[in-house]
Protein backbone atom coordinates (compact mmCIF):
# COMPACT_ATOMS: atom_id res chain seq x y z
CA UNK A 1 0.00 0.00 0.00
CA UNK A 2 1.23 3.26 -0.71
CA UNK A 3 1.69 6.08 1.56
CA UNK A 4 2.95 9.30 2.42
CA UNK A 5 3.85 11.43 5.53
CA UNK A 6 5.28 15.09 5.97
CA UNK A 7 8.36 14.60 8.51
CA UNK A 8 9.85 17.37 10.87
CA UNK A 9 13.43 16.37 12.27
CA UNK A 10 14.61 18.12 15.09
CA UNK A 11 18.06 18.72 17.13
CA UNK A 12 21.58 18.89 15.57
CA UNK A 13 20.10 18.03 11.99
CA UNK A 14 21.94 21.28 10.12
CA UNK A 15 25.29 21.17 9.03
CA UNK A 16 26.00 17.06 9.63
CA UNK A 17 24.97 15.96 6.18
CA UNK A 18 21.55 14.45 7.10
CA UNK A 19 19.75 16.12 4.34
CA UNK A 20 22.40 14.11 1.90
CA UNK A 21 22.19 11.29 4.13
CA UNK A 22 18.02 11.04 3.85
CA UNK A 23 18.13 11.30 -0.02
CA UNK A 24 20.64 8.37 -0.31
CA UNK A 25 18.67 6.43 1.96
CA UNK A 26 15.32 7.11 0.70
CA UNK A 27 16.23 6.51 -2.88
CA UNK A 28 17.89 3.03 -1.50
CA UNK A 29 14.57 1.84 -0.32
CA UNK A 30 12.91 3.26 -3.54
CA UNK A 31 10.81 6.00 -2.19
CA UNK A 32 9.93 9.53 -3.64
CA UNK A 33 9.93 13.00 -2.17
CA UNK A 34 12.00 15.42 -0.65
CA UNK A 35 14.17 16.78 1.96
CA UNK A 36 14.82 20.44 2.96
CA UNK A 37 16.38 22.49 5.77
CA UNK A 38 14.31 24.85 7.68
CA UNK A 39 15.59 28.51 8.83
CA UNK A 40 14.42 27.25 12.50
CA UNK A 41 17.61 24.85 12.51
CA UNK A 42 14.78 21.57 11.51
CA UNK A 43 14.99 19.46 8.68
CA UNK A 44 11.36 18.42 6.93
CA UNK A 45 10.62 16.09 4.41
CA UNK A 46 7.73 14.98 2.12
CA UNK A 47 8.60 10.93 2.00
CA UNK A 48 6.24 8.23 0.05
CA UNK A 49 6.01 5.07 -1.02
CA UNK A 50 5.26 1.44 0.53
CA UNK A 51 4.22 1.31 3.98
CA UNK A 52 6.81 -0.95 5.01
CA UNK A 53 9.52 1.27 3.56
CA UNK A 54 8.72 4.31 5.05
CA UNK A 55 8.54 2.39 8.28
CA UNK A 56 11.99 1.39 7.76
CA UNK A 57 13.40 5.18 6.78
CA UNK A 58 10.95 6.49 10.11
CA UNK A 59 13.09 4.54 12.01
CA UNK A 60 16.15 5.48 10.67
CA UNK A 61 15.19 9.16 11.26
CA UNK A 62 15.45 8.44 14.67
CA UNK A 63 19.01 8.03 14.60
CA UNK A 64 19.88 9.95 11.56
CA UNK A 65 24.11 10.05 10.40
CA UNK A 66 26.96 9.40 12.96
CA UNK A 67 27.78 13.45 13.37
CA UNK A 68 23.59 13.88 13.97
CA UNK A 69 21.70 14.50 16.99
CA UNK A 70 18.24 13.18 17.11
CA UNK A 71 15.77 15.12 19.41
CA UNK A 72 12.28 14.27 18.07
CA UNK A 73 11.11 13.25 14.63
CA UNK A 74 7.32 13.74 14.21
CA UNK A 75 5.03 12.64 11.29
CA UNK A 76 2.05 13.90 9.89
CA UNK A 77 0.09 12.10 7.06
CA UNK A 78 0.10 13.33 3.97
CA UNK A 79 -1.66 12.74 0.39
CA UNK A 80 0.55 10.24 -2.16
CA UNK A 81 1.08 12.35 -5.09
CA UNK A 82 2.03 10.35 -7.93
CA UNK A 83 3.19 12.50 -9.70
CA UNK A 84 6.31 13.36 -7.94
CA UNK A 85 9.60 11.12 -9.25
CA UNK A 86 12.86 10.43 -7.11
CA UNK A 87 13.88 12.04 -3.85
CA UNK A 88 15.07 15.38 -3.71
CA UNK A 89 17.40 17.95 -1.50
CA UNK A 90 15.42 20.99 -1.88
CA UNK A 91 16.64 24.47 -1.05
Amino acid sequence: MRAAFHVRVTGRVQGVGFRDWTRRRAEGLGLKGWVRNEADGAVTALIEGDDARIAEILASLHKGPAMARVDRVETTPAVPDDAQAGFFIRS
